[in-house]
Formats: structure tokens, sequence, C-alpha cells
């Protein structure tokens, strides 16, 4: 029995899409054990110590970073939801076979391609979905620092801009699996190449190997930094 280039995408395809997942689990599980070693925990560690401040300090400075926030959330839900409608609309359109041409070296049937479609769509969606849970909590956190006359745990807002952060980097995770996927109509063979090198660059920007920064009062920071240079006598 011959190899033939249909098979491509039976070993390709599966095998590009386990070495994504198996990073992924690889680092959920550094995030929930050793959140230090990964650029989500130390950013989280940041957004800790900005909410922590933002109450204290001018909150039209917090309410402009948490409109950033919200307006990229937005902006890329746009964009995921015009990719799903022409992904749609190319689905519908039958007459177009570009991709089922001669020159993708891999499996161009009509019901693989309705796969790759469907598989790419769906990518989109979740990235939709995470996108607009984003902007969710951002709003949330909104709310709950411009609450007038009243006394909002620190907490909370905490919650709301972590999850906001963890809801972005789901939705960024769901268009790196939709690059893949995209890749995937022009053969087994750039999306297998695709997943090797994306996995090498996302171990290079997910990977911390700085230790996270106290954040202590600065004030507090310069005393002690004053004290503890040698012959300096404190008087009170």
């Amino acid at each position: 029995m011959s190899f033939r280039k249909e098979n491509l995408d039976l070993v390709l395809v599966p095998a590009g899409l386990l070495i994504m997942f198996a990073y992924h689990l690889i680092l959920f599980y550094r995030y929930l054990h050793r959140p230090h070693t990964t650029v989500i925990g130390f950013e989280n560690n940041d957004k800790e110590a900005w909410v922590e401040r933002a109450d204290k300090d001018d909150i039209s400075n917090a309410l402009t970073v948490i409109g950033s926030n919200t307006s990229a959330a937005t902006f890329l839900c746009s964009v995921c939801l015009t990719l799903s409608s022409l992904i749609g609309a190319w689905l519908g359109n039958s007459s177009n076979n570009f991709f089922q041409s001669n020159l993708i070296y891999g499996d161009t049937r009509p019901s693989t391609m309705i796969i790759k479609y469907i598989c790419l769509l769906t990518c989109f969606l979740l990235a939709f979905s995470c996108f607009v849970q984003s902007a969710r909590n951002f709003v949330h956190a909104n709310y709950l620092i411009t609450t007038p006359n009243c006394e909002v745990p620190i907490d909370s807002v905490k919650i709301a801009v972590l999850r906001g952060g963890d809801f972005w980097s789901l939705g960024l995770r769901a268009l790196y699996f939709a690059l893949d996927l995209l890749l995937w109509f022009f053969g087994p063979i750039p999306m297998f190449v695709s997943s090797i090198v994306k996995v090498s660059m996302l171990h290079y920007l997910d990977t911390n190997t700085k230790p996270l920064h106290p954040h202590g009062n600065p004030t507090t920071q310069k005393v002690s930094a004053r004290s503890n240079r040698p012959g300096l006598v404190v008087q009170y």
C-alpha cells in the first residue's frame, strides 16, 4: 500500500496540534504551581500591586488604564467576529476552489476542506468569547473603582482585573491555534512547521527568569535604603 499525500494530514496535523496542546498544558501547570516562572504570573504580580495603589492615587489614571484594556479587548472581539463572518461566507461559496488545487500538497477533498473551515471558525469564535469575557471583567472593575460613597474591597477589584487579563491571554492562545489551522489550508507541512516554530517562540516569551518585585511603599524603601548606608546615624 503506497503512502499518498492525503495520508500526510493524518500524521502531521495531529502531531502539530499535540505539540501545541502539550506546551499549553505544561504552561498551565507552571502557572498554577510556579507562577513566578511564567510571564503571566509576573504580570499578575504587577497588576495586584497596581490595584492596591489605584484606589489611593488618582482614580482618573486607573480608569484610563482599564479603559485602554477594555478598548483593546473590544477591538479584538470585532476582529474575531469579522473573520468568523468571512469564513462563513467563504464556506458558503462552493464555487471557490483555490485551496483544492494541485498546488496544495495534502488532502484537498471537499470533506476535509469543511473540517478545516469548521476548526478555524471554532478557534475564532472561542477567541471572540474570551475577549468578550475579558472586556466584561474590565468593565466590572471600572464599576467597582468608581462606586460612590462605598468602601469596595480591594480583593474584588483584583479578581476582576486578573480575570480580565486571564481571559485576554486565553483569547490570544485561541488566535495562536487559529494561525496554525489557517496554515493547514496550504498543506499539513506548513502547519506542522508553524507549530514547532510557534512553540519555540512562545516558550521564550512565556518564561520569566526575574524574581517577583515586592512592590513595597516607595517612601519606606527610601528610608530603609538610607538607614542601611554605612556610617549613617539616624536621629529621632
